[in-house]
């Protein structure tokens, strides 16, 4: 997936010269987290935070609080999951990118990478959202793969949704006309089925004895 689309170059990184005032005006007029900074040739220094920003003395410049600022940036070559991962690891909005001369090259909004997730086939074919869990020790992904394609299904997408010391919770979108089947094989497999977007038979057909039993236990 290419991103260089995605590049924005509408703020260009302020001087490290500058005043403390000019960034809280920038801040005042954008709703970014973060703006970048660079030095006198230009080489990218790193941002500041609107947070740390507001708590700085107006009439002092950048460079007086070197110590503030976060060295965080992407390449222009980087793959996106990695840059949503880098926003999220820096609790920002903004994602400079720089190339791999160290250039500035613009930067990427969060906005528009997390709308890159929803148009992967995770999110736009058809298809069940199951979420499995089993132990950490003993859970494979090959695995996993082995049981969809064994019940005719294909797996569109998986992450790793929740992961402790012990245990480790996947989340699958299939692609399958018989979920109920491939639920049944994970059972069969000694994993939970936390979650399953779609009926799931064994647990109804649980579920209706159990009502049956307590209407009969209450005559």
């Amino acid at each position: 997936m290419n991103l260089s689309n995605y590049i924005i170059n509408d703020i260009k990184p302020l001087n490290s010269k500058s005043k403390i005032s000019d960034l809280q005006l920038l801040f005042n007029q954008l709703t970014y987290s973060h703006i970048p900074v660079e030095d006198d040739n230009k080489i990218y220094l790193g941002c500041l935070s609107e947070t740390d920003a507001h708590c700085f003395e107006s009439n002092k410049h950048l460079d007086e609080y070197k110590y503030s600022i976060e060295t965080f940036f992407v390449r222009d070559s980087t793959l996106w999951l990695d840059v949503l991962e880098a926003f999220a690891v820096n609790s920002t909005n903004i994602m400079p990118v720089l190339d791999s001369n160290n250039k500035y090259l613009g930067y990427y909004e969060l906005n528009d990478i997390i709308n890159l997730f929803g148009e992967t086939p995770f999110f736009t074919e058809s298809g069940g959202i199951l979420v499995i869990e089993k132990g950490i020790n003993d859970y494979s992904l090959s695995e996993v793969s082995q049981i969809v394609e064994l019940n005719n299904g294909k797996i569109l997408g998986a992450f790793i949704s929740k992961m402790t010391s012990d245990l480790i919770q996947v989340t699958l979108k299939i692609e399958s006309s018989g979920l109920n089947e491939i639920i049944q094989t994970f059972r069969r497999y000694s994993y939970t089925i936390v979650s399953g977007h779609e009926e799931d038979g064994y647990y109804e057909t649980l579920k209706d004895r159990s009502d049956y039993l307590n209407k009969y236990l209450n005559i």
